[in-house]
């Protein structure tokens, strides 16, 4: 088996379900018996040596944690790392990648909306990672992507070469997201300053492509006329300006509540406990947070967008991402109890199918791809 440079000082300790996609990976290829080094962060080194206690952990330097460091010693760095240990392929798992490394790459790309709908992000963000992506498609021995949306995407807008593209879904984590008890509920409740409401629930970033304007919008719509509306939660992200505005479009009729960034024991309580999960992102290159609520016996509306349906399949409900559709979807979820029953159940079973077991397998086969 090659051993492999793990950079998992790349990914950015903010982004939730891109942190859980590095820890569930590399617990994963540990468990496979691969012959690992990481690369970390100096404050994140300790828990990587618990996920993977035979891999050689590598605190990067105290820089690092300024992105502009991080970016300069990917380039010089990591390589000479990667030269140190011994390792015969490294692994980018977020966009951007080390140019003269002297070792075959493989880069993960999530997904491809920073060219299919850049008004959904910052011109800068969404700059550097086109330029990211595109120096991943043409320098990457391999890219492993989370879908074949994403995959098909990739070929679409850049015209990169399908076989050089290895699809390795995400897996789920079901000792950490699973059905809660009645105390993990009531905790997630208390968390949510939900005084025993009932609620719909949201988690992740609350950056545009979520969509959550128009999620709030159409939660309005849905229980304008009911005579005890249940609230409405956005677990997650930061508040932008649209998201406030559409708060207070409907603040007099609605509750909204914003409790921030959940703590990862308050998950499957939060979503669990929900009477509906409603993630309606405009396009995504996975979806972590469906597979997250189903595994958590949710019931999950979501939009039937790029890679969504793969992971939903036919254990989640649909809708488009306006706010009327939206309204008319959650509406008919939260009048039909029978309904969400059902979507619980299959959404449980639909879950166990993600393994990271099963990620780790198509990872391994995309680095010896590489190395051949």
């Amino acid at each position: 088996m090659p051993r492999v440079l793990v950079d998992a000082a790349a990914v950015p300790a903010d982004r939730g379900a891109l942190i859980r996609y590095v820890d569930g990976l590399v617990a994963a290829l540990h468990q496979a018996g691969t012959d690992l080094v990481v690369v970390c962060q100096r404050a994140e080194a300790e828990r990587y040596q618990r996920l993977a206690p035979s891999a050689r952990v590598v605190p990067g330097p105290v820089a690092i944690t300024n992105r502009a460091a991080r970016l300069a010693w990917e380039q010089t760095g990591v390589p000479l790392l990667a030269r140190q240990t011994g390792a015969e392929a490294i692994h980018a798992p977020y966009y951007s990648m080390p140019l003269r490394s002297g070792l075959p790459t493989v880069v993960t790309v999530h997904d491809v909306t920073w060219f299919t709908e850049p008004e959904q992000h910052s011109p800068a963000r969404a700059a550097f990672f086109r330029s990211a992506t595109r120096t991943a498609v043409r320098h990457a021995r391999r890219v492993i992507v989370p879908s074949k949306a994403t995959r098909d995407e990739l070929v679409r807008v850049l015209s990169a070469d399908p076989t050089r593209i290895d699809v390795a879904y995400h897996g789920v984590d079901l000792a950490q997201f699973h059905p809660p008890s009645e105390d993990e509920v009531r905790r997630a409740a208390i968390r949510c300053g939900l005084r025993g409401q009932p609620y719909v629930a949201f988690l992740g970033n609350l950056d545009p492509r979520k969509n959550v304007p128009n999620l709030i919008r159409g939660f309005a719509a849905a229980v304008k006329r009911l005579e005890t509306p249940p609230a409405l939660v956005l677990g997650g992200g930061v508040h932008e300006d649209d998201v406030d505005a559409a708060c207070r479009e409907v603040e007099a009729t609605v509750r909204v509540i914003r409790p921030g960034y959940l703590r990862a024991p308050d998950l499957p309580g939060f979503l669990g406990g929900a009477l509906v999960v409603a993630f309606p992102s405009r396009g995504e290159g996975f979806g972590m947070p469906v597979l997250e609520a189903m595994a958590c016996g949710a019931a999950v509306l979501t939009s039937h967008r790029t890679s969504l349906p793969e992971v939903g399949g036919d254990a989640v409900a649909y809708t488009e991402p306006d706010a009327d559709s939206i309204a008319d979807a959650l509406g008919e979820l939260l009048a039909s109890s029978d309904r969400r029953r059902q979507l619980q159940e299959a959404g449980r079973a639909r879950a166990r199918e993600f393994t990271w077991e099963a990620s780790a397998e198509a990872h391994l086969n995309s680095y010896q791809r590489a190395i051949e």
